[in-house]
């Protein structure tokens, strides 16, 4: 959402401002409904439609973050490319989702929420079909970027369409049928993803979303009401220029260590310069823009956002880093289909779906502090038994890890979101909103770019890694050497691959028992109410 999310003046803390999600524009069009009573709060046939329409689109953005981890094998193979290059599919991806979640409110409210809403849907649609017809690496990672963009805007988007057609005081009922696409993603994207690989070719990974998208579109154009757009308020574009290329370039610098094989690199060197530079630019510039910058960095001056903020970057690069390494190990070292890859990540989404309603319903009554601590012991409890894997470790007990680290994923996401926002005012929520969605999505980036460096560089250092790729090379070397020996070098070269899967599972545990710091710092208690009951956090991703 946009900072433009909110009725009230900064300072308002009128019990009957509007809710974040509906702008000033917005609300003259769409102004709040009466209130009813208890009873009458079920959602209605149109309502029910709307959320048909907006659905569809969660689904194909949500699944494509899930789908293509389980292909990055495939495209290592396909393109002859390194993991931290391939690893850009999803990077790219999810870099342009960050980038269009501030512009978003502001552009809806200049273009109607109705044509934003099937311009993202065609966005997405062409990144798809171009995606799948990508003849490169580094043609698909330019695809990606064009679905990403579009992808991004139908989450937001398909909040503020939902917040109009049921009212503010159906919001719980709303949010819970968005959760839906959000909860059934991790666990169907992975096995859907292997599935098509395997039966047609990693092309339709990217087709599916073809006829997916084309019902999409149909049904956007008959359901939502028509748009009736007016003048909004000024989009922070100096902020988007200068953020979203410097976090491009500083990842593209880190991303590009293991190719060069130093950091002392001009490869290296100059783009995270430059992208440092303009990050550093940025704060500078949403310091002193005080009229709707493109993330509200006076927010920080609250101490619990702050530690939210904290926390919740070191959780995604950590967890959302390492677990995107999971579907290659299976792949590559247990030699397991793309499908059974798949069906192999499923205990997490699982997990995850036994507990995210949980944690999100009690969070308000029992403080998110509790949960965000005992999710992380959890997900510590999982992620050790991945730094000690091996290429014989018993399937079961990675099964019964990822469970458990879908358990502690649920108790954490949603208690750091609201931890983040139970503090602000009406009029500061849907800032706080696109700051933390800004900093999960662009936080999971660096996590990926990361985890995928360290990845290969440990690749490099394996001797048995290196001369098998040799012999790959030159497969003429090959043909005298006995079948035994070949044997004993491809269990070899196994064993060492499953060690440096370990030594990055290492880094992440390390980076989530730091994030317990922060994690300590807050609340553990009930937030005390006075006066009016706290906003709906807005949850993306």
């Amino acid at each position: 959402m946009s900072p433009k999310h909110a009725a009230p003046e900064p300072g308002a803390v009128d019990g009957s401002a509007p809710p974040p999600q509906l702008t000033k524009n917005q609300l003259t069009k769409n102004p709040a409904p009466t209130p009813v009573a208890a009873d009458d709060d079920k959602l209605d046939g149109t309502v029910w439609r709307i959320a048909g329409v907006v659905v569809l689109g969660a689904i194909m953005s949500i699944l494509d973050v899930t789908v293509v981890s389980v292909a990055l094998p495939t495209f290592q193979t396909t393109f002859d490319a390194s993991y931290a290059t391939v690893a850009w599919t999803m990077t790219g991806y999810t870099l342009a989702l960050a980038t269009v979640i501030p512009l978003t409110g502001w552009a809806a409210d200049r273009f109607g929420t109705k044509r934003l809403y099937m311009l993202a849907l065609t966005l997405f649609l062409l990144g798809s079909i171009a995606c799948g017809l990508a003849w490169s690496i580094e043609s698909l990672i330019a695809f990606r970027v064009l679905q990403g963009l579009g992808g991004g805007m139908l989450m937001p988007l398909g909040m503020t369409i939902m917040t109009h057609a049921a009212g503010p005081h159906r919001i719980g009922r709303v949010m819970a049928v968005l959760g839906v696409p959000m909860l059934l993603g991790p666990i169907f994207g992975p096995i859907l993803g292997g599935w098509l690989i395997e039966t047609a070719s990693w092309h339709w990974i990217f087709f599916i979303n073809v006829p997916i998208g084309i019902v999409a579109l149909i049904a956007a154009w008959r359901v939502l009401a028509k748009d009736e757009p007016s003048p909004s308020e000024s989009f922070d574009f100096v902020g988007m220029l200068l953020l979203s290329p410097g976090l491009a370039l500083f990842l593209f610098g880190v991303s590009t260590i293991p190719e060069e094989g130093t950091f002392a690199s001009a490869k290296v060197i100059i783009p995270l310069v430059v992208g440092l530079l303009l990050m550093t630019g940025f704060v500078f510039h949403a310091l002193r823009r005080q009229d709707h910058p493109l993330i509200d960095l006076h927010l920080f001056k609250r101490k619990q956002m702050s530690v939210s903020v904290i926390t919740m970057s070191l959780f995604a690069i950590a967890f959302f880093g390492a677990m995107l390494l999971l579907p290659t190990y299976f792949i590559q070292v247990r030699e397991e289909s793309t499908l059974t890859a798949g069906l192999l990540l499923a205990p997490q989404g699982i997990g995850a779906m036994l507990t995210m309603p949980i944690a999100g319903r009690l969070t308000d009554k029992m403080g998110p502090g509790k949960f965000v601590i005992t999710g992380l012991f959890l997900i510590l409890i999982g992620m050790s038994v991945f730094t000690q894997i091996s290429s014989t470790t018993p399937i079961p007990l990675l099964l019964g890890a990822l469970f458990i680290n879908g358990l502690g994923m649920g108790m954490t996401m949603m208690p750091i979101m609201t931890a983040a926002l139970a503090t602000l005012r009406h009029a500061e929520v849907a800032r706080g909103s696109t700051l933390m969605n800004i900093v999960q999505q662009s936080a999971a980036s660096v996590g990926t770019a990361v985890m995928s460096v360290i990845l290969t560089n440990q690749f490099l250092s394996k001797p048995a890694i290196q001369a098998a790729k040799a012999a790959q090379e030159n497969p003429a070397a090959m043909a005298n050497v006995p079948p035994d020996v070949l044997a004993q070098a491809k269990a070899q070269v196994q064993e060492q691959m499953a060690e440096a899967f370990g030594t990055t599972f290492w880094v992440a545990l390390a980076i989530l028992v730091v994030t317990l710091i922060p994690a300590f710092m807050l609340p553990r208690k009930a937030r005390e109410t006075v006066g009016e009951e706290p906003a709906a956090p807005v949850v993306l991703h």
